[in-house]
């Protein structure tokens, strides 16, 4: 609950309308502040002199003033990171970050994916294309009434696949443009069991689906590798696409869920991808050549059983 109409008054006079974030509230009457942080239940709005704590179900609508919308980003290599990324509810975040989610279609079937930079680069899962060449790209533009229009693009590039982690990057036509929209990938690795967390994606087909949860555990094994799991819903079709926290963060790329099971998702942790990005190239996508990347042949099986003679240790 907001303290009193007193402070109502002063958090509009303490902050300019042109640089401040409104908090609208039910009752009548507006906050004007910096939102710094908003969970399911309550949100916190920083006025200068004093921050306070709302409940959500008091507040009507929150508008993010123009200069807080420019994210403070560094980019690494083709993605980007944020500083001091602002957390917000997850209704809030998934209306920032849902032109970034992207819909991989192929011959044999759909899955997901996220754009990582203003230049039109899409990580995926390499199960999505596997074995196809034929690439389509549903985007989502957004409208200056807040909509967003559906476009599809052909001529999809594959710039690089990594079967072993189970990640593609795609490259979108018309990438010289730099005006796609793009999601950060999470800064640190802090994610935390319990911690609230959302996917985008396009399970089954049902274009640009929300489905929230939490961390159920941040390291489970599989084949070697560690993978994040989650009770958010993970179904075919969501495939290639992020996982985000509430800062608006891609902790991971989801890729897999078990059948029969319920609220059994899994992601790639951020960690796997960043390396698979910095080091591309050595998972450079040739058409012409099976075996490019890691996937090399098979080697040939040995002829005789036992230890080799020059391993055998010699007595004195």
């Amino acid at each position: 609950m907001y303290r009193s109409a007193v402070l109502c008054v002063l958090c509009v006079l303490m902050a300019s309308p042109l640089t401040a974030d409104v908090v609208t509230l039910r009752k009548g009457g507006e906050l004007h502040g910096r939102v710094i942080k908003q969970d399911e239940r309550s949100l916190w709005v920083d006025i200068g002199a004093d921050v306070i704590e709302v409940d959500n179900n008091e507040v009507a609508d929150i508008r993010i003033s123009e200069a807080a919308e420019v994210p403070r980003s560094t980019r690494d290599g083709i993605f980007h990171t944020i500083e001091q990324p602002r957390e917000l509810s997850i209704r809030q975040q998934a209306a920032r970050v849902k032109s970034a989610v992207v819909l991989v279609k192929t011959p044999s079937g759909t899955g997901s994916g996220v754009i990582v930079n203003e230049n039109g680069h899409v990580v995926t899962n390499a199960h999505v294309i596997q074995g196809e060449k034929d690439l389509r790209v549903v985007i989502w533009e957004p409208r200056e009434d807040g909509t967003l229009a559906r476009r599809t693009l052909e001529d999809v590039e594959i710039e690089a696949v990594n079967d072993h982690l189970d990640l593609a990057l795609l490259k979108l036509p018309g990438a010289d443009e730099g005006s796609f929209g793009w999601a950060p990938l999470e800064l640190w690795e802090s994610i935390e069991v319990g911690q609230p967390v959302f996917a985008i994606g396009n399970p089954l087909g049902l274009e640009q689906t929300t489905s929230q949860g939490v961390i159920s555990t941040t390291q489970r094994s599989f084949d070697g590798l560690s993978y994040i799991q989650t009770d958010a819903a993970i179904n075919p079709g969501n495939s290639g696409g992020p996982l985000f926290n509430t800062a608006g963060e891609v902790v991971g790329i989801t890729n897999m869920g078990i059948r029969g099971g319920e609220a059994l998702g899994f992601a790639i942790p951020t960690r796997y991808v960043k390396d698979f990005l910095r080091n591309r190239e050595a998972f450079a996508y040739d058409a012409s050549n099976p075996n490019t990347g890691h996937k090399y042949h098979i080697p040939p099986q040995r002829r005789k059983l036992g230890t080799s003679p020059g391993l055998e240790e010699k007595q004195p």
